[in-house]
């Protein structure tokens, strides 16, 4: 019974993915990591509105599962392909099939060397390519800023010149620390186990790892988030402002937690989209 809802699950993964998009086993072309999990589904721009802009988004899922994929994931995509900018959606290797660190930034770090390395088949400006998540996904899309210069991918063999930094981050009600009393401790354990250090817990807490040149940060949550803290994001922004990182942080009063764009759930969180792609347009992106 287990396996036949696993595959009925799957199969609704697909559908909800649609036809335009198209799935690739994320490390096919890496020898040592073909054997890897982790999965992309590509959701390229109408040729006809296609503003060179990608975005590689991140899934929630307390670094658990990314069963929240096809809100945060698909959904997202093609409203972004409805703005005119391609996605490219991330079901990254998580702590539910024995995953953690540095799993998941290999896997984030290699879509977006993948996004640069294909530009010009999906007409995509290398120099516009950002990274966005949700909740834990949240934390891996500004792990990808805060971190690029950690080069996970070297070990695996790939040593070339594609710049790993995201041109802006974007994380939506995201995990930030790892500290106690404000850590989401499920994430933390999927992530560290429950076998990590205070380095560990202090690297990976991105409020105290922001660099100087950290990319412009587009950052929203809701103050009755009742999963991840909101103080999360205040956190973040806290540190943002005390290095001078260009960003924009919108908090709403309602909201609560894995609303992705729906309107419906949450009428006024939701309406982040419309400020992100402003904001998009004032660090011309767009």
């Amino acid at each position: 019974m287990k396996q036949f809802f696993l595959l009925l699950f799957n199969l609704l993964l697909v559908l909800a993915a649609g036809a335009q998009s198209k799935q690739i086993k994320l490390w096919k072309d890496v020898l040592c990591m073909k054997s890897q999990p982790a999965k992309m589904y590509i959701y390229p721009a109408p040729k006809d509105n296609n503003t060179g802009v990608a975005v590689v988004v991140f899934p929630g899922g307390s670094y658990s599962h990314t069963m929240g994929i096809a809100t945060e994931g698909f959904g997202v995509a093609e409203w972004l392909n409805s703005q005119g900018i391609n996605a490219f959606v991330v079901k990254y290797r998580t702590g539910n099939r024995g995953y953690h660190h540095p799993a998941m930034i290999q896997d984030a770090q290699y879509a977006i060397h993948y996004v640069r390395e294909h530009a010009k088949d999906y007409g995509i400006n290398p120099d516009k390519v950002g990274t966005m998540g949700f909740s834990a996904g949240g934390h891996l899309a500004t792990m990808c800023g805060a971190f690029y210069k950690e080069n996970y991918l070297q070990a695996l063999g790939i040593k070339d010149n594609i710049s790993l930094k995201p041109d802006f981050v974007v994380p939506i009600y995201p995990v930030v620390s790892m500290r106690d009393g404000i850590a989401h401790e499920r994430s933390r354990r999927n992530l560290l186990t429950n076998h990590y250090t205070p380095e560990d817990q202090a690297k990976f807490s991105m409020e105290l790892s922001i660099p100087r040149d950290m990319p412009p940060v587009f950052l929203a949550t809701a103050k009755d988030d009742p999963v991840v803290k909101y103080e999360n994001s205040v956190e973040l922004d806290r540190s943002l402002r005390k290095s001078d990182i260009p960003h924009k942080f919108v908090l709403y009063e309602t909201g609560g937690h894995g609303y992705g764009l729906d309107e419906k759930i949450a009428p006024e969180a939701s309406k982040w989209k419309y400020e992100f792609i402003k904001w998009l347009k004032e660090i011309k992106i767009l």
